[in-house]
């Protein structure tokens, strides 16, 4: 008869320092002295997890760097120094308002060393100058020895000495919930000499150990120390920056040629040469109108709103550009244990023997098979009452679930049977046993519960149910075998089948999985427990079954190679922290954005390094603090709709990105050419600032645009935005001049001029928005009606401002003719753009950005592109020529088997 497969458990161990060493070897029951505590807690320190605090302070003022940030500063300076009170006043409010909005959305974040330390136990007992005393967790050294009993978290990583508490030799094990540290769902067993790691939970046992690692050196330390580590620019900050350096270059040396030239040539109303405080004053008005003063507040309202629409499907953001980086998430590495599985044992479909079977009849009396509430009443009478063992909580829930006398009953009460006696588990006979009597026929017999090759051997041998107890191990699944006696005299057991047990996957997880691949992102499962556990959750989660052992992680030597694996790779099982950290960044290496999902401390390290963090529902402080979003609903649905939620974000953001550049350097443009080459035209100061503040403000409700998702990872394409917005400045720029050049023909006032072009350079790039919102045609999806409201008012407003004029503002009334022939042909211009950046998107690629806007990196990507690209239609020529083959090898085989059959008939 075959045992039953042993459970295979990889204990992460490493060598202790020498010196280190020596120092563990303390007597077991006198334990250290205080003199010798004292020298040892000066040594390795207090066994607590070191944290680094910023001051609120210089967390407030880090808002206020940036490019955009700093050039801003720089024109409040000499807004001041030139006295220009309005400029000073909006360039002050602009600044404090970004800065409170960054500062308010991410104070919410907690601290993730904090959390990390508030896991470890806060008191544990210890053995001190020959007695047992209560010691503070934080005060405990190497060489320290400590009581561990069912219930105490291990306050330290620390060794089993085999020694129970009161100081007898113990054969026994404790059994340690280790998940929120290894991620596996099952107590692990541990006996004398393993390890017991800080912060893990003591299930079933009690013995003394000795600590030998304590605060940052202990395991959980480590994943403190990686989280710290972790301190890299976010996705979007870079994106930001990046769009931000480039237009305050563009505007800082455009507008430095301008002063320049402005300070050399003569005034062309005056003949004299202007003064220096003047051109600069002139030119200051300038740059605060080019440079993008409310990217950083649309940017954050915009996020501030979407934060606000996902806290309302129980999605809470803790950093506010998480949300577009999940928006530009590819592969998401979810956790399994409490993430895509429940984290507690449940009741799988069980093997059933037939009634009444023997070793030498298992077919029984009529080849009747057990019922799955036979097996269950069964295991029922011999589980254990009120306890927390996973396994007896598994059958007991299960039973009562779906044995129908059960159901409703409190636990001692099983209807129509009186437990008689009830034996627990024995590690020496590794089952539980219950004699049970029937109420109703006084009739007396034994039921037994335990390991499957001991419950087999007392049935005298059973081979039905060894092949079910393999096939259930190699599909990961725990079996219990279950038995119960047939003759009076209760000696002669029956075999009535095995109960398989498994942490299944939370109802939704599927669905969730499904949803996200059809969003174009990757799902992969990353785990502790054992390679046959996570191909088994991973086929029922309908994911593919290549899983990759964790420890090929650290085998593998050639970066590139160790990569392609990963990616190729549908989960890991086996793994430990420093794993579930180094697969998010050697993908994060080859260009992906990566999202991970956790709940455990195990977990802190990789979701402190992913693009996107996300603690799941009933997570670990440690975890809820390393993320960047926190899912307070059980289950993973709501990852689906962050999704969405944040692709619509990220919509609005790169629309309004694409419409601030293209009017930015359009603004740039006009004005730098206006400048040097008509001397006549200048347009208010104040008419000048009206463009910033109306068009700035009207798009601040792109917060709450109708936004068209896309199904694929949104991807800034900086190439191409450049160039589209280039482009695009570049006609709006051709349409300025050509609107400039009528309204001097037509014989108007320089003023009236400046108030034409006013509403011009207002209106034209303004309604470009309605384009840039969306990829396609601009009717494709509709704008919501605030949006179009915001949009269309402010420049009702300016056409209102162009057809009576205001003093206030400089501006000349040119009559209602000139006001609504310039909208009406921005209206019209904005169409014809529309078309332009159709053409531009559905003809760019990769390769002509590549080629356009050259680097290291895009060379290597566009020619490993190339070569797969190759390599894909190798094996799809390849494929072709065998589709064609297989007809003829048909036919051929069909013409040789009437060949065949005629012979034979002939014969």
């Amino acid at each position: 008869m075959p045992e039953e497969p042993p459970e295979t458990h990889v204990e992460v161990t490493e060598e202790l320092d020498p010196e280190l060493e020596k120092l563990v070897h303390t007597d077991p029951q006198h334990g250290l002295t205080d003199e010798e505590a004292h020298a040892r807690l000066q040594q390795f320190g207090r066994n607590e997890l070191v944290e680094k605090k910023t001051s609120p302070f210089w967390k407030f003022m880090a808002y206020f760097g940036g490019p955009i940030s700093i050039l801003l500063e720089i024109a409040t300076i000499i807004s001041a120094v030139t006295g220009d009170i309005p400029d000073l006043v909006i360039l002050i409010i602009v600044l404090i308002v970004n800065a409170v909005i960054g500062y308010a959305e991410e104070a919410k974040a907690e601290n993730a060393l904090e959390a990390l330390k508030n896991t470890l136990a806060l008191k544990c007992r210890a053995w001190r100058n020959g007695k047992l005393v209560d010691v503070d967790a934080a005060e405990l050294v190497p060489g320290d020895i400590i009581a561990l009993r069912l219930g105490d978290i291990v306050p330290a990583d620390c060794r089993l000495l085999g020694i129970g508490v009161t100081g007898e030799i113990s054969e026994g094990a404790l059994h340690i919930d280790q998940s929120a540290l290894s991620g596996e769902s099952l107590p692990v067993k541990k006996t004398k000499g393993a390890t017991a790691y800080s912060s893990s939970i003591v299930k079933q046992g009690q013995m003394l150990c000795v600590v030998i690692k304590t605060g940052v050196n202990t395991y959980i330390g480590r994943a403190a120390h990686l989280i710290s580590q972790t301190n890299e620019e976010g996705h979007f900050q870079k994106i930001i920056k990046t769009i931000g350096n480039f237009l305050v270059i563009l505007s800082v040396g455009m507008v430095t040629i301008l002063l320049i030239v402005l300070c050399l040539l003569p005034d062309p109303f005056t003949g004299q040469r202007p003064l220096f405080m003047e051109v600069l004053k002139r030119i200051v008005v300038l740059t605060i109108a080019a440079i993008p003063i409310g990217l950083p507040t649309v940017m954050s309202v915009t996020m501030a709103v979407g934060a606000k629409q996902l806290a309302e499907k129980k999605v809470i953001l803790k950093r506010l550009p998480a949300i577009e980086e999940l928006a530009s998430v590819s592969i998401l590495c979810s956790d399994k244990t409490g993430t895509l599985t429940l984290n507690e044992l449940t009741f799988d479909k069980p093997y059933t023997a037939c009634v009444g079977s023997t070793p030498q009849n298992l077919r029984g009396v009529n080849g009747e098979r057990y019922s799955e509430e036979d097996i269950l009443l069964n295991a029922y009478f011999a589980s254990e009452v009120g306890t927390e063992d996973p396994i007896e909580k598994a059958v007991r829930i299960a039973a009562k679930k779906q044995v129908t006398v059960l159901k409703g009953q409190q636990d001692h009460v099983i209807p129509g049977y009186q437990i008689i006696k009830y034996i627990p588990f024995n590690p020496n006979s590794k089952y539980t046993e219950a004699v049970v009597e029937n109420s109703t026929t006084k009739e007396r017999f034994r039921c037994i519960k335990g390991a499957p090759h001991v419950i087999s051997h007392l049935c005298g041998g059973h081979t039905e149910a060894d092949k079910a107890v393999l096939e259930l191990a190699s599909r990961g699944l725990r079996a219990l075998g279950v038995a119960r006696t047939t003759d009076p005299d209760m000696n002669r057991f029956t075999m009535i089948g095995m109960i398989s047990l498994l942490d299944p996957p939370r109802p939704d997880s599927g669905a969730t999985i499904r949803a996200c691949q059809s969003y174009g992102v990757q799902v992969k499962m990353i785990t502790g427990d054992q390679l046959i556990i996570a191909k088994e959750v991973a086929h029922r989660l309908g994911m593919h079954r290549t899983i990759l052992d964790g420890h090929r992680l650290d085998k593998e030597p050639d970066v590139e190679k160790l990569t392609d694996m990963v990616l190729k790779a549908d989960g890991f099982a086996q793994v430990i922290p420093e794993h579930k950290y180094k697969v998010v960044e050697l993908l994060q290496n080859r260009g992906y954005l990566v999202g991970m999902t956790g709940d455990g401390v195990n977990d802190a390290p990789a979701l402190k390094k992913a693009n996107v963090g996300i603690a799941v529902h009933g997570c670990t402080d440690a975890a809820r603090s390393a993320a960047d979003i926190v899912l307070l609903a059980a289950g993973l649905s709501t990852i689906v709709d962050g999704i969405v939620s944040s692709r619509k974000i990220f919509q609005r953001m790169r629309s309004y990105s694409v419409y601030r550049i293209t009017s930015t350097i359009h603004f740039l443009i006009f004005f730098f050419v206006a400048l040097l080459a008509f001397p006549d035209f200048r347009m208010s100061d104040r008419l000048v600032i009206m463009i910033a503040v109306l068009n700035d403000a009207a798009t601040l409700v792109i917060a709450v645009d109708d936004a068209k998702i896309s199904q694929k990872p949104d991807k800034w394409r900086l190439g191409q935005l450049m160039i589209l917005s280039t482009v695009l400045a570049l006609f709006l720029a051709a349409f300025s001049f050509i609107t400039y050049f009528i309204a001097v023909g037509q014989g108007l006032t320089p003023g009236q001029v400046a108030t034409v072009m006013y509403l011009q350079i207002s209106s034209c790039p303004h309604f470009v928005i309605f384009s840039t919102r969306v990829p396609g045609w601009f009717w494709e999806n509709r704008p919501s009606n605030i949006f179009m409201i915001a949009v269309m008012g402010t420049q009702v407003i300016a056409m209102f401002i162009c057809v009576y004029g205001v003093d206030f503002l400089e501006a000349h009334a040119v009559g209602w003719v000139w006001g609504v022939s310039i909208i009406a042909t921005s209206l019209a211009c904005f169409v014809f753009l529309d078309i332009v950046k159709v053409i531009i998107i559905r003809n760019w690629s990769f390769e002509l950005t590549a080629k356009l806007w050259p680097s290291r990196q895009r060379r290597e990507k566009l020619k490993n592109r190339r070569e797969e690209e190759v390599v894909k239609q190798r094996v799809q020529g390849n494929y072709d020529k065998l589709r064609k083959m297989v007809p003829v090898v048909s036919a051929a085989n069909a013409f040789a088997q009437g060949a065949t059959s005629k012979d034979q008939r002939q014969l």
